[in-house]
């Protein structure tokens, strides 16, 4: 089934919700698919309700009646909860969206997911973390209300490097099928394994910008005749050329560089791009390791002498990692 001919149940919790947002919390709806049941919970006898009748009959939400039994309790809570059941025993939809910042609906949005159901949850920015982190997508009022973000709005957002880290996990495990990967399925990735991803929270609209703004070391976004794609970067400088730098350096300082931030800085200062990243290693001692030309036991790294070696080559190396990694 395409992603947009999923059919949703909308349920609205009126009592957390205000009037202004029912046409931006509906759009968010249809870019995902198609709104079967739309309802909103709350007692329209209640005077402060009055403000969503016309709301209501210019976007066709039906409204359920409940009455407030007790002052000072929310009484839409268990009839939310009762119809979400119904609905999800009828077979009629695909997913559903939870319109509200309270987190008593924490447990109806893990049950709907545990019966195979995607749930995309819909409330402010004061929403509690545990209902976010139960929906499979959760998007903020205040952010999807306004192309800029409101200066009073702080939205709670993932760390740009904690993206970095998944996109560079992603492109590490696609990298078998040596193909860029698709910008859309970078984008549902994301939203899989941090569920308030959006990129307005950071003040964009497009992933792709987004991502450009990263100026990541690892990946970056390219553009091929049918669309957009992230791809790993490349090494920029060749392995025998870092190789060639590092015995230079040893030759220099007399067979021996008492520090890898020593190398690490040469490196830098040499090759600018230079990333240990680029060449699939976290450390520049794991870097190191990788060539035929060195070897390190109990901390210290020597030169591996053989016969074909520039006479150069034929030095011998003590690094002493001092407990300096990278």
């Amino acid at each position: 089934m395409e992603l947009n001919d999923r059919r949703f149940a909308v349920l609205i919790d009126a009592d957390n919700v205000s009037p202004k947002y029912i046409k931006y919390i509906l759009n968010e709806v249809s870019d995902l698919g198609v709104a079967t049941y739309k309802r909103i919970y709350g007692d329209w006898t209640d005077t402060e309700k009055k403000s969503w009748k016309n709301v209501l009959l210019d976007w066709s939400v039906n409204p359920i009646q409940q009455y407030s039994y007790t002052t000072g309790k929310n009484s839409t809570d268990s009839a939310m909860i009762i119809d979400a059941m119904d609905i999800l025993y009828s077979g009629n939809v695909d997913g559903f969206c939870l319109v509200s910042s309270d987190s008593d609906f924490t447990r109806l949005a893990q049950r709907l997911r545990e019966a195979g159901m995607f749930v995309m949850g819909i409330g402010e920015q004061k929403t509690p973390k545990p209902f976010r982190a139960a929906c499979d997508a959760f998007k903020i009022l205040e952010i999807i209300s306004s192309e800029d973000t409101p200066e009073d709005v702080v939205p709670v957002k993932v760390s740009t490097d904690e993206i970095e880290k998944v996109i560079t996990k992603l492109l590490i495990e696609n990298n078998s099928q040596n193909q860029p990967v698709n910008l859309a399925k970078v984008g549902n990735f994301l939203t899989k394994r941090f569920s308030d991803f959006d990129v307005r929270n950071y003040g964009y609209s497009k992933l792709s910008t987004f991502l450009e703004s990263l100026n990541s070391n690892d990946f970056h976004v390219v553009k091929l005749h049918n669309g957009y794609f992230v791809q790993e970067k490349t090494a920029s400088v060749p392995k025998s050329e870092i190789e060639k730098e590092i015995c230079r350096l040893i030759k220099n300082n007399k067979g021996r560089v008492d520090n890898l931030s020593i190398i690490h800085e040469d490196l830098k200062k040499t090759f600018p791009s230079f990333d240990v990243k680029q060449y699939g290693f976290s450390r520049l001692s794991s870097f190191i390791r990788s060539f035929n030309t060195f070897k390190i036991k109990d901390n210290v790294v020597q030169m591996r002498l053989s016969a074909s070696a520039p006479h150069f080559y034929k030095t011998t190396l003590l690094l002493k990692a001092d407990n300096f990694f990278f």
